[in-house]
């Protein structure tokens, strides 16, 4: 197991203002302008910016909802229409004061490199992070910056990670390999399951008992038996370019967004069949579902644009901007007991 030393770096956010932590807030992040934007979900507007690094792609919440993490890909401007891609290599996560709107400081990945999934977990304590260009999944102490394990998945592209809420496996989606990698923390097994080409977007039942895994370029769902790690089900994903999947907080629901036909579908869990198809923006990537369940955030990448979705009336109810390159998104609910506005 390799083990390699880690820099924690003081950071200064953009700009300052008086903090307040009472609501809940959404995290977009904004690859080719280099933030995080923090919105208010209730009036979708942006409450403040954040540098972070270079190509931000995707972010985790603290359970507190103190915290956001950030990883800084480096790549950007990746499917932009008449734009040639942004193929830098980044090594670090940005860490945001949620409660102070300002950075708190940024961790440098000394040995890994092109880090973009990330869970964290339950307790806060811990981060799961991809490290495409060493085929890797580390294990960060959150305190100390330290790199506790590091797991070799020996995939292409290990982009998008999940663990099980008990925490014993970690399921990481290669998209070049078209494959998952299972990672059982309490032995150490690594084992890697063909799902399809193009494997990327990935999400956990809230029971802990399937994985669903949307393969952009094979344009079909995977679901996963989490008790036998096998691929039980194939779905069409009804449109082209499947790219994320989220389960909605009752479990009951599969939402994924069809990058190129510019749509979500919503799959049924129980049946296994397409439900709804909901028309959004161009270039739809990263999905957000409220804790509530009422609202669903789509981030359209190539129109700028973040499409927030009523749930129960699978109706689209508006859009709002954040910047340029809208992509992964996290939701970061009020401390306990504050008072919302």
């Amino acid at each position: 197991m390799k083990r390699f030393p880690m820099t924690l770096v003081l950071a200064v956010a953009t700009s300052a203002s008086a903090p307040d932590a009472r609501a809940d807030l959404l995290v977009v992040l904004n690859k080719s302008e280099h933030q995080a934007a923090l919105v208010d979900p209730n009036t979708a507007k942006v409450v403040k910016k954040l540098a972070t690094g270079r190509g931000p792609h995707e972010a985790a919440i603290s359970p507190d909802g103190r915290w956001a993490f950030v990883t800084n890909y480096g790549a950007y401007g990746l499917f932009r229409t008449g734009e040639q891609p942004k193929l830098e290599a980044g090594s670090s996560i940005t860490v945001v004061d949620l409660a102070k709107r300002a950075v708190a400081r940024t961790v440098k990945l000394d040995g890994y490199t092109m880090p973009h999934g990330i869970q964290v977990s339950r307790d806060g304590t811990r981060l799961w992070v991809t490290c495409e260009a060493q085929q890797a999944v580390i294990e960060l102490e959150v305190a100390s910056g330290k790199i506790a394990r590091s797991w070799q998945t020996d995939q292409d592209v290990s982009h998008m990670i999940v663990a099980t809420p008990d925490e014993r496996k970690l399921y990481v989606a290669n998209i070049r390999s078209g494959s998952v990698t299972v990672i059982d923390r309490t032995s150490g097994a690594v084992q890697s399951i063909p799902t399809g080409d193009g494997a990327e977007g990935i999400d956990v039942a809230p029971d802990g008992s399937e994985v669903w895994v949307a393969n952009r370029g094979a344009n079909t769902v995977s679901v996963i038996d989490v008790a036998t790690d096998a691929v039980v089900a194939t779905l069409d994903s009804g449109g082209e370019f499947p790219i994320r999947s989220q389960f909605t907080p009752d479990g009951r629901e599969v939402w994924v967004s069809n990058a190129k036909s510019n749509q979500v579908v919503v799959f049924s869990r129980a049946s296994r069949e397409r439900i709804a198809e909901i028309a959004v923006g161009a270039m739809p990537i990263g999905i957000e579902i409220s804790p509530d369940g009422r609202r669903a955030f789509i981030a359209n990448t190539n129109d700028d644009k973040v499409t927030v979705i009523d749930v129960a009336k699978r109706a689209v109810t508006g859009t709002f901007t954040t910047g340029k390159e809208p992509d992964g998104m996290a939701w970061a609910a009020a401390p306990a007991g504050a008072g919302k506005r």
